[in-house]
């Protein structure tokens, strides 16, 4: 008698084969190029996925067969057939124990499908890490601490170059800037002219008596010295 239902297809795998190849194909993702190394493991994660499938489908049909020896057992006691209905109940006991065993295997089973998942995912984000390490290292070769030393010190070479021109454009183009201090001295004499003719200028304007043709008048009771210098005082006249 087959307690199971239909025999099982030998192209299905069991419990026992699932693991089995899962750990096979495990095995051989560790081997070649990264790409297959991918391939391998997506195809593993795939047949493991089925095989839970699989589990699942039987896990329904068992459950199935269980309702069923329950009404069995049930309808076997109405008739007073109780060997008939403990030997119902036995069969159920056995289903019951391959559902547990089911269950197990689907719990190992999903574990090996997230950590492959999990394994899968490391390695590629360990790829793109040894990547961007890679390109970090091809950068920092290119752009040296010397050379970044270098080229600031030809950034401020340059920019006191640009100030200094901007400060030569920037003077004023005078060709007689040379000559400012003998242009001052001129400046000097001038102004001084002009307070020499200011200073004359109200003597010009003034009216001065004429000076006498003739002698001057004597000045009664004077003495020897005071007639001496009237007569130099005439002669003094008599120049002008």
């Amino acid at each position: 008698m087959n307690w199971f239902g239909k025999k099982k297809s030998s192209n299905t795998p069991s419990a026992v084969s699932a693991t089995s190849n899962n750990r096979n194909g495990g095995m051989s993702s560790h081997g070649g190029g990264g790409g297959a190394t991918i391939t391998s493991t997506a195809n593993t994660v795939v047949n493991l996925r089925e095989n839970i499938a699989t589990q699942e489908k039987r896990e329904m049909h068992l459950e199935k067969k269980i309702e069923q020896l329950v009404v069995e057992a049930k309808a076997k006691m109405a008739k007073k057939d109780k060997k008939g209905a403990l030997f119902a109940l036995k069969r159920k006991k056995l289903y019951e124990a391959e559902i547990d065993k089911i269950a197990n295997i689907k719990m190992t089973l999903e574990t090996q499908v997230m950590n492959l998942e999990s394994a899968a995912q490391n390695a590629e984000t360990m790829k793109a890490m040894k990547t961007g390490t890679s390109q970090m290292k091809k950068i920092r070769q290119e752009t040296d601490i010397d050379q970044v030393d270098d080229l600031m010190d030809e950034i401020k070479e340059e920019m006191e170059m640009a100030d200094e021109i901007s400060m030569a454009l920037a003077q004023p183009v005078d060709p007689l800037m040379t000559d400012e201090d003998d242009l001052l001295a001129e400046l000097e004499e001038l102004e001084a002219e002009d307070v020499t003719e200011q200073l004359l200028e109200p003597m010009k304007k003034m009216e001065l008596p004429d000076v006498p043709s003739g002698e001057l008048p004597s000045i009664p009771n004077a003495t020897k010295e005071e007639e001496a210098e009237l007569k130099q005082l005439e002669a003094e006249l008599a120049g002008l």
